[in-house]
């Protein structure tokens, strides 16, 4: 059997129709918060419809750079220079932009491209010089951090007003943009993920590395693409947060903890951190998960790191939960 075939009846299993566990504890933690918040505050989580739409718009700049997480962690690989690519995506941005509507198409293609640069430094690291990804990229990211801390202080530059219409407007007075962005990178991830061959030799590589070299895959080239899609999530994460603060500044995505909280989003989602398993709605449930746990806690005035203790149970829990299933299944 050929890693083509394997990686192939991967794909096969992910299209077919199955609710990813994780919607269960999303539906759980989600009727839970509704009662505490009932029996505890005043409500409004269940009779306040913009309290949910609110839900889904904070969730936006980490669920887009949990998406690109989910490809390198698919691949058995990891990003923890996201938080800082962030950063720098903010800054140079509204350095960039100056307030002035004319330069925003400028400004977008320079971040893109520092976005893919980015991933590339941190593909070629991992796969020419054989250094593991957990340090490869945390050394990219603090690379980033020292060129911001020693050349940013504070916030610089501006966005101009219509580009703000990305953090807050809506269709039709309806739907966020914001929210629009992200069902479409999800969806196009899951397309990606399961349509493309890219996808099927993503899977396959990180099932089994050297399997797939020997299969005759290019295994260096699909881990230095998952880590330029990655890259270009948190740079797409970046133009939402600059959007929303109007300027940017070195510390937006540290702040965030976008590098932790996405590989915890795509753990939750049930993506495997060996690789070969996995996929964007499960991540999106994650995502939301941490989304309501915040909601609620603000509801109930709780104190922030409990939430903080609440999320490392969620996580320690639906792992362990992946992994006795997935004994069972092998059983």
């Amino acid at each position: 059997m050929t890693i083509g075939s394997i990686a192939g009846d991967k794909v096969k299993k992910k299209l077919s129709f199955r609710i990813p566990q994780v919607y269960y504890f999303l539906v759980i933690i989600t009727a839970a918060g509704i009662l505490l918040d009932q029996v505890f505050a005043n409500g409004n989580i269940l009779s306040n419809p913009s309290i949910m739409v609110n839900i889904l718009v904070r969730s936006v700049a980490l669920g887009i750079v949990a998406v690109g997480q989910t490809f390198v962690m698919i691949g058995a690989s990891l990003d923890l220079s996201v938080a800082y690519t962030i950063s720098l995506t903010a800054v140079m941005t509204s350095l960039i932009m100056q307030g002035d509507p004319a330069r925003v198409p400028m400004a977008i293609a320079i971040v893109l491209a520092i976005g893919v640069f980015v991933g590339l430094v941190n593909g070629l690291i991992i796969t020419k010089l054989n250094v593991n990804s957990f340090i490869a990229t945390l050394g990219t990211g603090l690379l980033i951090k020292g060129f911001l801390n020693g050349t940013f202080a504070n916030f610089k530059g501006s966005v101009p007003k219509s580009f703000r219409a990305f953090g807050y407007d809506s269709l039709w007075g309806v739907i966020p943009i914001s929210i629009v962005i992200l069902l479409v990178v999800v969806v196009a991830g899951w397309f990606i993920l399961s349509w493309t061959k890219f996808g099927a030799h993503l899977y396959g590589v990180g099932g089994s590395r050297e399997l797939s070299r020997l299969s005759g895959l290019r295994t260096s080239r699909i881990i230095i693409g998952a880590h330029i899609i990655c890259s270009l999530t948190a740079v797409l994460s970046g133009l939402f947060i600059v959007s929303r603060l109007g300027s940017g500044a070195p510390w937006v995505g540290p702040d965030g903890v976008y590098d932790l909280e996405s590989i915890a989003t795509t753990v939750i989602g049930g993506t495997a951190l060996s690789g070969g398993r996995g996929g964007v709605f499960g991540t999106l449930a994650g995502v939301i998960i941490f989304g309501v746990i915040d909601t609620v806690f603000n509801q109930l005035g709780i104190d922030t790191y409990l939430k903080t203790v609440l999320r490392g149970a969620i996580i320690i829990l639906a792992v362990a939960s992946y992994s006795i299933r997935s004994k069972r299944e092998a059983a």
